[in-house]
């Protein structure tokens, strides 16, 4: 695979999701403070949805694959609430040697059944891309369905 690493792809959503987390703060500051636009919140809350879930897909990923103890991916997946937080995380969890640069499972043996649908994602980098794209869009879509936050 010569896709980004597991630090690299996770340390990209988790800036994306920051970023995303900035965006959205400013719309609800003209929402809610000036009380000017509520455009930001709509378009920039749909968009940090769309990478928050991507975010927590990816944690999961990696988690997998990097073999994350489960007090690990569950503070990865937390860490996505508070704002920025994913960025802390990101540094934490490469402080700690837990994002390395090479997949394991993209040549190892899977050896668990949570391992096992990892491989596949990581050896079958194409439709690994499109089932991350489906899952982060059926995701949104249940999103959707249930509502917005209240607010």
């Amino acid at each position: 695979m010569s896709g980004p690493s597991p630090l690299t792809l996770f340390r990209r959503l988790a800036i994306a999701e920051a970023v995303t987390w900035a965006l959205l703060l400013a719309g609800m500051f003209l929402k809610y403070v000036t009380q000017t636009t509520e455009l930001g919140v709509r378009v920039f809350g749909m968009v940090h949805g769309v990478v928050f879930i991507a975010y927590c897909l990816t944690t999961v990923l990696v988690a997998v694959d990097q073999r994350w103890r489960p007090g690990r991916l569950v503070l990865g997946l937390v860490s996505s609430v508070p704002p920025f937080m994913t960025v802390w995380f990101d540094r934490y969890a490469e402080a700690r040697g837990a994002l390395g640069t090479e997949w394991r499972l993209l040549h190892g043996d899977p050896a668990s059944a949570t391992d096992r649908p990892v491989a596949w994602l990581l050896r079958n980098p194409l439709r690994g891309v499109l089932a991350g794209l489906v899952a982060v869009a059926a995701l949104t879509g249940v999103a959707l369905l249930v509502g917005p936050p209240a607010g």
